[in-house]
């Protein structure tokens, strides 16, 4: 459906948008860019730098990165797999969770 409404860089909240609500779809990259405006409101710089991260890999590859799932994977990477280090940079396991999944609502709420 992404290709037949030229969206292949939408992700499938925009798709659906479109389709139910003539939307302009916007990209993964347009998404992230109005998210982080928000973000920015809302965490701290460090917190900030590994979300725009995450957004880099979301804009990359898909919505699929942020399934809770990546979020080890994730923090490996940026961290170059030291858990600990993401741990004194972030905070506890359940505080980067919550940094991990209370983003991304930014990615879908409308900016003023």
């Amino acid at each position: 459906m992404q290709k037949i409404i030229d969206a292949e860089k939408s992700d499938l909240f925009d798709v659906l948008a479109h389709v139910a609500y003539a939307m302009t779809p916007l990209t993964r990259e347009e998404r992230a860019a109005q998210a982080m405006a928000l973000i920015s409101a809302h965490f701290n710089s460090k917190e900030q730098v590994f979300l725009d991260f995450v957004l880099s890999h979301y804009v990359s590859v898909g919505v699929e990165e942020l399934d809770q799932a990546k979020l080890t994977p994730l923090l490996r990477l940026k961290y170059h797999d030291s858990i600990a280090d993401a741990v004194a940079d972030l905070g506890k396991p359940d505080e980067i969770g919550r940094v991990f999944s209370g983003f991304q609502k930014y990615l879908y709420q409308e900016t003023a």
